[in-house]
């Protein structure tokens, strides 16, 4: 998985964990995650264009994630972060692989694969953000804190609606 794909699933995930509809700054999150404000920038304008999050400018201006952008699969992230790496791509970067003109790997890969694709279909942004909730796993260098402190709004504000 490349680094962009990773910046941009860290910062879904990130913005999953926030109360729904909270706007962030991508300056924000890129200090919350410890990565490139300008660089993450860049991959938030292309899944903001792929309708995975929302951005409003101004001074309470921010990015969110968009409605039902929580039930997004890994893989379909992946398919834009990644453009179609693992899925149509030969595992020893041959232009032709298929059932029928096959390379030497592609008997083996295939079931791997296929399995590395339906983990990655099943594994959804509301998934990782219950575990980074939970505590299963923290997000980046994402401190404890802050996510327990998103979590702590998130709660408040549902039990004031």
């Amino acid at each position: 998985m490349s680094r962009t794909s990773q910046y941009a699933i860290q910062a879904l995930v990130y913005l999953a964990i926030q109360p729904c509809g909270m706007r962030v700054t991508v300056r924000d999150i890129a200090y919350q995650l410890n990565v490139p404000a300008a660089y993450l920038a860049k991959i938030m304008q292309t899944l903001n264009k792929d309708m995975f999050l929302s951005a409003r400018r101004g001074r309470l201006g921010g990015v969110y994630l968009a409605a039902g952008a929580e039930a997004a699969g890994l893989l379909e992230i992946l398919a834009h972060t990644e453009r179609g790496l693992l899925v149509h791509e030969c595992l020893l970067g041959l232009k032709t692989c298929s059932d029928e003109a096959a390379c030497p790997m592609h008997g083996a890969w295939q079931p791997i694969k296929q399995t590395i694709i339906e983990l990655l279909q099943e594994c959804t942004l509301q998934r990782l953000a219950e575990d980074v909730r939970s505590g299963c796993y923290q997000l980046a260098d994402l401190p404890q804190a802050a996510v327990s402190q998103a979590w702590s709004q998130h709660t408040l504000q549902g039990r004031q609606v």
